[in-house]
């Protein structure tokens, strides 16, 4: 078959796929209206993932998984936003690790709010100034982001989804020897998952490693500074025209960060696979046994906890702690509502959501 031919099928394809496409679009907008005059959210991520793994099992063609779904989740992204323009707040600035999580699950089409800090990404989506906000919440090498947790423990704010993302670091610097750098900016966390490339880097010699609200602010900072270097992701070493040195500098290949998708209200539709999130506040947890006692009630009730992490209360002059936890279900499952209900006087849910990781 010719060239010619073989472009002329495909400008036919072309032609059906866009037509196909603006009829899938009428009837986005018809569930639009529907879900405005029924205040339903617009944002259903257990929808698309029921959507995503439906054309998985149908697909028998040339496109991997991974290719459908990066073109499904930007006709989501448009769709959702024929529905209602959406705009989505996030740590910043642009570039950062939680601004390509932030595109992978909103697509392109949405408003981008870059900020400072965790704290102004709640406060923005809190006052509604932004529909959802995006901040990151754990790696798996070093552990969670209690920034993150001491909010939510404070905060009205739901857990709507989470997003796993791999996280790939670059070393990148305006100064032409490794040897005149005395300085290295990045996000604190950062240089704890970078610690072996560092070491062998520079070893006993002094550099001075000076965390930053995020890698992009640092990619900013050594624009400024020939004698600085820093630890960021590669789009945003591009972004700026930093040169980079090193790429995949971080010490785990299997390096990876799980986002928190936030919103004003909690999704109420389950999935095959859900898990759920909660804050704890034991009341006399100072008795023997008080933790030990509230845990037995999910091992009794077959509820896998997946995760517990303890963080200070701040609130009075005894040492009491707020515990987050992680467990696999929907708080709408007969036995875990069950749970929820016996100690609803302690239990805060934070949200039910479709279990990515």
């Amino acid at each position: 078959m010719e060239l010619k031919e073989l472009r002329t099928q495909i400008d036919q394809i072309d032609d059906r796929l866009l037509q196909l496409l603006n009829e899938r679009m009428s009837l986005v907008k018809e569930v639009g209206k529907f879900k405005t005059k029924n205040k339903v959210l617009v944002y259903q991520p257990d929808r698309e993932k029921a959507i995503l793994d439906r054309l998985g099992d149908l697909n028998d063609g040339l496109l991997n998984e991974q290719a459908i779904e990066a073109i499904f989740l930007e006709i989501f992204a448009v769709s959702r936003n024929i529905e209602l323009p959406e705009r989505i707040a996030y740590l910043g600035p642009e570039g950062s690790f939680t601004h390509q999580a932030a595109e992978n699950r909103f697509g392109s089409m949405s408003e981008y709010l870059p900020l400072g800090s965790i704290q102004a990404v709640f406060e923005t989506v809190d006052t509604h100034r932004a529909n959802y906000g995006v901040v990151p919440i754990e790696n798996n090498q070093q552990g969670v982001v209690n920034e993150t947790i001491d909010y939510l423990v404070g905060s009205d704010l739901k857990i709507v989804a989470e997003i796993p993302m791999s996280i790939h670091f670059s070393f990148a610097t305006k100064s032409e020897k490794l040897r005149d750098i005395t300085k290295i900016y990045s996000k604190d966390i950062a240089f704890r998952q970078c610690k072996k490339f560092i070491d062998d880097l520079y070893g006993k010699n002094q550099v001075e490693l000076i965390p930053v609200n995020s890698t992009s602010k640092a990619v900013e900072i050594a624009l400024q500074d020939s004698k600085s270097a820093a630890i960021c992701s590669h789009i945003a070493a591009r972004q700026y025209n930093l040169p980079i040195l090193f790429e995949n500098i971080e010490d785990s290949r299997d390096n990876q960060t799980r986002f928190l998708i936030l919103g004003r209200e909690i999704i109420k539709e389950k999935s095959k696979k859900d898990k759920s999130t909660i804050l704890v506040k034991l009341t006399n947890s100072n008795e023997p046994g008080k933790l030990a006692s509230f845990l037995q009630d999910f091992h009794q009730a077959n509820i896998n906890l997946t995760k517990i992490e303890s963080r200070p209360a701040k609130k009075g002059k005894n040492f009491n702690y707020v515990f987050f936890i992680d467990f696999d279900g929907h708080f709408l499952d007969e036995h875990v509502s069950e749970v929820l209900e016996k100690h609803k006087k302690e239990i805060t849910l934070l949200g039910s959501y479709i279990k990515l990781c």
